[in-house]
């Protein structure tokens, strides 16, 4: 079966980059990318924390402190990987070593610690 034959609902794809990530769907028999709250079909891939909740995209960029960005350069990586290690040197955010030698993001989020794990 071609994918023009399918003839299920739409279908979604997310493109996760290291520095803005997209979300598109199939339907009509065409790929269109959504746009977000901004109008962009681009979103910066950048999340901070606050007293008050997540910011996203744009918002989140805008927002200097409790910010994380680069994830996708933890994706399956040790804590010990040299790149890791490198990465980290450029990061306003802190990362520790998890269980299993795991990169572990470290923020503050509504007045208290959590830690997160890229995936």
């Amino acid at each position: 079966m071609s994918i023009t034959e399918y003839e299920g609902g739409p279908a979604i794809g997310i493109d996760l980059g290291t520095t803005y990530s997209r979300v598109s769907v199939w339907q009509h028999d065409g790929v269109e990318i959504i746009v977000n709250d901004h109008g962009n079909r681009m979103t910066p891939s950048y999340v901070a924390f606050t007293d008050t909740g997540r910011l996203i995209g744009e918002a989140a960029a805008m927002n200097p402190t409790n910010i994380v960005f680069d994830v996708k350069r933890l994706i399956g990586r040790r804590f010990s990987d040299p790149s890791v290690q490198r990465d980290m040197k450029q990061w306003p955010f802190k990362v520790v070593q998890g269980a299993g030698d795991k990169p572990i993001i470290v923020v503050t989020y509504k007045g208290k610690e959590k830690r997160f794990s890229a995936e």
